[in-house]
């Protein structure tokens, strides 16, 4: 093996330093990417704000995470108490609770086959035991039209109950 030149170790030393180079200006770009808002979010920064300044709370509430609620009685009610909360329809997870339990036992598949209400056509439904015409007066806005949608049915019901009895949480018997 003969002694490597000044010519091999300059071209040797060169290669390294672009290697070197190129790794730093990849690792660069990466972390500006990652850095970068998304399209969606830059354009609710404002343009004259440097990228330094921006927080989180620069970025409108709609494209923060929404909030999940388990699929169960517990999630249902947590949720309908949010939205009861933004339309300010007053109760409890408690008073939900003690009517849901006397009501369905907590199935949103239920339906009463023998009340007056079912003898006129109209049976009651749902965790609440609600009736089509009573539903569909006090629906809450932002829940599916649909009277055994477990949320829909709760906050249909709690918002009629506010009306008749003040909150849901006053309600001690069939309603």
């Amino acid at each position: 093996m003969t002694a490597p030149t000044h010519r091999t170790t300059s071209r040797i030393a060169r290669f390294r330093k672009l290697s070197v180079t190129g790794i730093a200006t990849a690792g660069a770009a990466a972390a500006a990417l990652m850095m970068a808002p998304s399209a969606a979010q830059a354009a609710t920064v404002p343009a004259n704000l440097p990228a330094a300044q921006v927080s989180a709370a620069d970025v409108p509430a709609a494209k923060k995470a929404k909030k999940q609620y388990a699929d169960n009685l517990d999630g249902w009610i947590k949720e309908a108490l949010d939205i009861m909360k933004s339309h300010n329809i007053p109760g409890t997870y408690e008073g939900l609770h003690r009517n849901i339990m006397r009501e369905s036992s907590g199935n949103p598949n239920a339906q009463n086959n023998w009340d007056v209400n079912a003898q006129n056509g109209t049976p009651s439904k749902g965790l609440l035991q609600v009736i089509q015409p009573t539903f569909d007066a006090y629906h809450v806005a932002g829940t599916p039209h649909d009277l055994t949608d477990p949320v829909a049915n709760i906050t249909a019901a709690a918002n009629y109950a506010a009306d008749k009895y003040g909150s849901i949480d006053n309600v001690d018997s069939a309603y």
